[in-house]
């Protein structure tokens, strides 16, 4: 079975949040991008839209893809794509994950990120370390 999900990489300050998966979530403490499954007949972009706001009770503004990558896992293929975001309406707050941290690009990998999200945190700190690093500061 294959899975389809989004991610936001929502930049503020500098910084890049993150969010800790539940204790009752499949991966439990383990980080991600917060978003979720892409519904029937919808974009990506809209289904990020959507999840944004039911996981952080915030609004963003997509800026672009960042990657697309396919893990395997025991339950299922996920294919997950990330976009780069920026919050327009709000305050991101926790209301699936157990915890939300805002973490400089350069620390990200000192997190224990679900297994798809780890090429988006190589995409992000490679970017970071050449063009984004202008964008994010």
């Amino acid at each position: 079975m294959e899975i389809k999900v989004v991610g936001a990489a929502i930049v503020r300050d500098g910084l890049i949040l993150c969010a800790q998966r539940g204790p009752e979530q499949s991966l439990p403490g383990m980080w991600e991008f917060p978003g979720g499954k892409i519904e029937p007949g919808e974009s990506p972009e809209e289904a990020l839209r959507r999840e944004v706001r039911e996981e952080l009770d915030c609004s963003v503004q997509i800026e672009h893809r960042l990657n697309t990558h396919t893990e395997k896992y025991s339950f299922a293929s996920v294919t997950l794509t990330v976009f780069l975001c920026h919050v327009t309406d709000g305050t991101p707050r926790p209301t699936e994950h157990s915890n939300l941290r805002w973490t400089s690009p350069e620390r990200l990998d000192q997190l224990e990120w679900a297994p798809a999200d780890i090429p988006a945190v190589r995409e992000i700190q490679k970017q970071y370390s050449s063009d984004m690093g202008s964008e994010c500061r």
